[in-house]
């Protein structure tokens, strides 16, 4: 069944129909490359040992692209990656240390109980342990997760609700947003962790903290911290678009849905992060891949 849009140009309105699911070979994922030649996605990585030191790499390598965008604000701010050897653990980043110097050695491995177990033996933030600790344990579909105090994300969040689907990167968070609003201060209550973990839901995986910012998750670190990026950049967007005072122009939800099943899949937005991490590990001369 295709979806169908209506335009109008010069005096003239048009009809115009667009597939209602991603067709090119077979999955939304190889649909953004062509030329003969296929773009590699997520690696399955068999050996848990191989893959936990892979998205650690990968995990600092998203605290530098935070850094870069100026996502920093003093000790605030943290990303949690659940363990491929011992998923009932997590990691996440040192309380203290800047996010533009971190590395896969740097990186905290903590249980459920927040000891710390494995890895840069260091103090780690509590807020963020009780946020994340309680995601991982609610969704297991969940193995990375994403909070900073970002300028524009700190902006919207005090509005309280969701970002409108008006451009196209905005249709990656069509129907997957969730907005909690009862700011308590910082979290530092089990009970607090886990009412922000009922508010994202069973499918959500963006949320809105009301007057505190934004938090993203994904099956991937690459998946959670673009969405993150883009959500940022979404909310600075409208901030924008808010500020005109002119009649805004939504996407209908035909569209949305379809360029979110084209965009805000799994494999194409860790596709999606490679430039800005690849960007990373060039400039840190490989010093992001050290090991634990």
């Amino acid at each position: 069944m295709a979806t169908t849009s209506v335009i109008s140009t010069q005096g003239q309105t048009y009809q115009l129909q667009a597939q209602s699911e991603p067709q090119k070979n077979g999955s939304s994922f190889d649909a953004i490359s062509c030329g003969g030649y296929k773009y590699e996605g997520i690696p399955d990585i068999k050996d848990p040992y191989a893959k936990r030191q892979w998205q650690l790499e990968h995990m600092a390598g998203a605290f530098r692209v935070f850094a870069r965008k100026g996502y920093t604000e003093g000790g605030s701010g943290h990303i949690s990656l659940r363990d491929p050897v011992d998923p009932s653990t997590f990691w996440i980043n040192p309380l203290g240390k800047h996010f533009a110097t971190l590395k896969a050695s740097d990186m905290v491995q903590v249980n459920e109980e927040g000891q710390v177990i494995g890895g840069n033996k260091v103090a780690v933030n509590s807020a963020g342990f009780m946020i994340h600790s309680a995601i991982h344990k609610a969704r297991p579909d969940i193995h990375a997760a994403c909070h900073t105090h970002s300028p524009a994300g700190k902006a919207w969040s005090t509005f309280g609700k969701p970002v409108d689907i008006l451009n196209q990167d905005s249709c990656n968070f069509w129907n997957c947003q969730a907005v909690y609003r009862s700011f308590g201060g910082v979290v530092l209550e089990k009970a607090e962790g886990e009412n922000i973990a009922r508010a994202l839901g069973d499918s959500n995986r963006v949320l809105f903290l009301q007057n505190h910012g934004l938090l993203t998750t994904g099956a991937t670190v690459d998946e959670a911290a673009y969405m993150f990026t883009l959500l940022e950049r979404t909310c600075e967007v409208q901030i924008l678009v808010e500020s005109t005072g002119l009649e805004k122009n939504f996407i209908d939800d035909d569209a949305a849905e379809y360029t979110h099943k084209l965009n805000a899949d799994p494999e194409t937005v860790y596709a999606d992060f490679q430039p800005d991490f690849e960007y990373e590990v060039w400039k840190s001369k490989g010093e992001i891949s050290k090991g634990i």
